[in-house]
């Protein structure tokens, strides 16, 4: 079978697409024949070798994809052959608070990814997805809609009529739109391009912020919420953006504190969190049980994830290239 290593060292150019032996099933594990995968910007910091610089060699990249099952192992009750499954992040992260062990097991480092044409994993890492959905739509569940559910209704516990701030446009920005406005919440999008921000509106954002033109945003979204403040932030931007969202937020409010596309170190004033009784958290994608309440959730509200372009498997670099660039709204994916 046809694969994808990160081989020899870090760097894009250091993806090579090799041949692999056809791999078999353990006891308790399923043999998947891949379909669709999604770009996560961890898969883009993985091949550069800037998430985990000592993460061993040759891997195999990407966290999240769709696949049929094909063949299972011994003791295996849970799918069975010709089930659409996603694979799940933490493969051993099934339900309760996360521990060392349940996050020491991801998928696309330290354990091989998705982005080969057949995939060997353990029957407990996979779920089906909703039966709407398509492959590739379906392939952009496993970290990014998981995230932003578990950040929103997990951890935020999120109301109607409640405020949520979410920053940018990518993948878990427009589904914790998406999310938020199922459950009933307002929500405040920014971006730095008018074009994103008006398709954020057609998906149904209440209120948009060009932070180019508004740097002081955090203002900007008390003056939007009534002079109260938001009560939850999508926090993608980390240390860069951090003390906006602390301004942004109300008395009592939520930071879920998510990405570091603007930097993952930096000062950062922690009086408001004090003085105004923030609760901020990050947040690790999520576990089996929170991904299949999810899907029970999309598939009810028949919710179709924004997808911003589909790339050939083979065509991966172009994909992560594309990704890097930050042109893009909502997911990048492959198709096999």
């Amino acid at each position: 079978m046809l694969a994808y290593e990160i081989h020899g060292g870090f760097g894009l150019d250091r993806l090579r697409r090799v041949e692999r032996p056809d791999p078999r099933p353990g006891p308790g594990e399923v043999l998947l024949r891949m379909s669709a995968a999604s770009l996560n910007y961890r898969d883009l910091l993985m091949v550069k070798g800037r998430y985990n610089p000592r993460q061993p060699l040759p891997l195999v990249p990407l966290s999240d994809g769709v696949g049929e099952v094909i063949e299972v192992g011994a003791g295996v009750s849970r799918v069975q052959v010709g089930d659409r499954v996603a694979t799940m992040f933490a493969q051993h992260w099934l339900s309760g608070p996360p521990t060392r062990d349940k996050l020491k097991l991801t998928l696309g480092g330290p354990l091989d990814g998705v982005l080969a044409e057949q995939v060997v994993v353990h029957a407990d890492g996979v779920s089906l997805v909703p039966h709407h959905l398509s492959d590739v739509e379906a392939s952009t569940l496993p970290c990014a809609a998981l995230t932003a559910w578990t950040a929103l209704m997990d951890h935020g516990k999120v109301r109607p009529g409640e405020t949520v701030l979410v920053q940018g446009t990518g993948g878990v920005s427009m589904f914790a739109l998406q999310i938020a406005s199922m459950a009933g919440a307002r929500v405040i999008v920014t971006s730095s391009s008018h074009d994103k921000l008006e398709k954020a509106r057609a998906l149904g954002a209440w209120q948009t912020i060009h932070y180019p033109s508004t740097p002081e945003w955090g203002k900007t979204a008390v003056e939007l919420s009534g002079g109260a403040g938001v009560d939850h932030v999508i926090e993608v931007g980390g240390a860069g953006t951090l003390q906006q969202s602390l301004r942004a937020v109300r008395p009592g409010g939520h930071v879920a504190i998510i990405g570091i596309l603007a930097g993952s170190a930096g000062e950062v004033n922690l009086l408001p969190v004090l003085m105004q009784n923030l609760r901020m958290e990050g947040v690790m994608v999520g576990h089996r049980e929170a991904f299949e309440g999810m899907c029970r959730a999309i598939q009810g509200h028949e919710l179709q994830p924004v997808i911003d372009s589909v790339f050939a498997w083979t065509e991966v670099r172009d994909a992560l290239e594309h990704l890097g660039s930050g042109q893009h709204f909502g997911k990048i994916c492959l198709a096999f």
